[in-house]
């Protein structure tokens, strides 16, 4: 070993304790920045100062859109209207600027470099500058997110670098109001969330048994009736108890349309999930042709798995399903639509003439094929506008619930191959099997995910060490992994309140899991970054369960 001199000894040591103080303020840079954790970050020295002189630039047309969105968010807390125009200054600024040469960072991933005297977010497409301005606003003091402007407040910005691009292409978020409505000023807020988060698919579930909750003009029943329940069950499953008040609502297409588009311009797509074949008392309440019994009833007070489903045997059915259909997707632009088709209750069918005839018809040998014979034809008309059909994996024919009897899962029919399939239930390896069938999945696995389990069934820590991936997969199989979803179902919050305190603090945590990679994720870290989250959420009045 060579010997060093006493200057050499001395430039090491200043230069281990460069090391260490770096360190130290990387770790204290990270701990008031960004949710999620990007994948790359590097904090300088110093401060860049927003001020009401601080001019937006931006280099092309499609790059306008993120900067006029950025000079709106930031208005509110510091009161200063922006000047927007096309071009770059050299001085007090911020850039936004799509580059071609950062097509490696996909079309989310970004670019975010802040200096003394400027701030530039570069990017391949215009969603990674939107994602690039979210991690730059959480960046600034919580202040920034006041609906009124804050006084003698300074507006600091620590100098740092940073290179972003999410591991999954799909980070979901499920809201059910057809348990319980909410209406547009919530779901805006919980967008507004979502894209704060970087989350980029808002999963609806507009339609089960206890309600509809979307407009279908060529069946107006299906509010006019479906959206309305004489009272609610309350005290959990199985309870006799009751709240004694009637609950109702639905959304217009044209409310529709405009929350489409709010989510639309932050890059969030909207995915609706029209439940079938169970799950449809509301809907065969109201048009009782569509259901097997073809009997009477009323939207249902209580909440479970419930006998009414779809007459998969009647042409008529179909015929409606995808008139309904049709209107959905002219309100929808997402490329996947949802039918549900989990829980299914077989009960009806098994006492159906017709479904009985369908079977000797078609040679179907259980009732799990009777549901992926009916699952295939929704697959068709989805096709023929376009789409694909997303389901629950229940739509795979494997018993999850006990409701097939003597193992008769399904034995003689295959689901179409380009149905995407959401696991929520069983055995990974049921996941597995439909990626070796060569169906693309959305993790979505219960235990990790579900929003209505209290904190003692998924604390937060549960929910940030979920894993997407499944185990064993080869780097094929794993591109057939697109992501995950969490799901904030509807049951048992039917105040906002309820809702808040269920979905934060731990939809911050499916976010990171979906956006950052393993290698970088720390939950003693991410501990630390949420207590700036949780002052960003004071300041919206925004509830959320504390001491996770």
């Amino acid at each position: 070993m060579l010997k060093m001199n006493l200057r050499q000894l001395l430039a090491v040591s200043f230069a281990c304790c460069l090391l260490v103080c770096t360190s130290r303020l990387v770790a204290e840079g990270t701990r008031c920045s960004i949710i999620p954790k990007p994948q790359s970050f590097q904090l300088g020295a110093g401060h860049f100062i927003l001020n009401q002189d601080t001019c937006i630039g931006y280099n092309e047309a499609k790059a306008q859109p993120a900067a006029r969105m950025l000079t709106q968010c930031l208005r509110p807390g510091t009161g200063y209207a922006l000047h927007v125009s096309q071009g770059t200054s050299q001085s007090n600024s911020f850039s936004l600027a799509l580059d071609a040469q950062l097509k490696n960072l996909g079309s989310e991933g970004y670019q975010l470099i802040v200096g003394k005297e400027d701030v530039r977010i570069k990017a391949f497409q215009p969603a990674g500058l939107f994602y690039g301005i979210q991690s730059f606003r959480q960046l600034l003091p919580a202040a920034i997110v006041s609906s009124s402007v804050v006084s003698e407040q300074p507006w600091r910005i620590p100098v740092c670098s940073i290179r972003d691009q999410p591991r999954f292409a799909w980070r979901a978020f499920l809201l059910d109001e057809a348990r319980h409505f909410k209406g547009m000023a919530v779901v805006k807020q919980l967008l507004d969330q979502m894209a704060s988060l970087k989350m980029n698919v808002f999963h609806w579930h507009l339609t089960d048994d206890q309600g509809w909750r979307i407009e279908i003009k060529q069946y107006p029943r299906l509010t006019g009736v479906g959206s309305k329940r004489k009272d609610t069950q309350v005290g959990g499953w199985n309870s006799p108890k009751r709240s004694g008040k009637p609950h109702e609502g639905f959304y217009t297409q044209a409310q529709i349309k405009e929350i489409v588009q709010y989510a639309k311009d932050r890059h969030i797509t909207i995915m609706p999930e029209i439940e079938m074949p169970g799950h449809a008392s509301a809907a065969c309440s109201a048009y009782p042709e569509l259901g097997t019994s073809h009997e009477p009833i009323e939207v249902p007070v209580v909440f479970g798995k419930l006998v009414s489903c779809y007459n998969a045997a009647d042409e008529n059915v179909y015929h409606m399903l995808s008139a309904i259909l049709d209107e959905v997707v002219s309100l929808f632009d997402s490329p996947v639509i949802h039918i549900g088709g989990d829980e299914v209750r077989f009960d009806h069918w098994k006492q159906s003439e017709q479904i009985k005839a369908l079977m000797q018809r078609e040679g179907l040998k259980t009732l799990a094929d009777v549901q992926i014979y009916f699952t295939n034809r929704m697959s068709w008309i989805i096709q023929n506008k376009q789409r694909r059909m997303m389901g629950w994996n229940d739509i795979m024919g494997d018993d999850l619930h006990g409701f097939l009897k003597d193992g008769q899962v399904a034995q003689a029919a295959t689901l179409a191959n380009d149905t995407v399939i959401h696991f929520w239930k069983g055995s990974p390896e049921l996941a597995k099997k439909a990626i070796n069938r060569g169906h693309e999945v959305v993790n979505s696995w219960h235990v990790y995910t579900y929003l209505d389990y209290n904190y003692k069934s998924i604390p937060l820590k549960k929910a940030y060490e979920f894993d997407p991936m499944f185990q064993g997969l080869s780097p094929e199989q794993q591109s057939k992994v697109l992501g995950l979803g969490c799901q904030m179902w509807g049951e048992w919050i039917p105040s906002v309140t309820d809702m808040e305190r269920q979905v934060y603090p731990r939809i911050a945590a499916y976010a990171e899991v979906g956006w950052t990679e393993t290698a970088h994720k720390n939950f003693a870290d991410f501990q630390q970054r949420m207590k700036h989250q949780y002052k960003r959420w004071d300041r919206m009045d925004i509830q959320y369960q504390s001491g996770q």
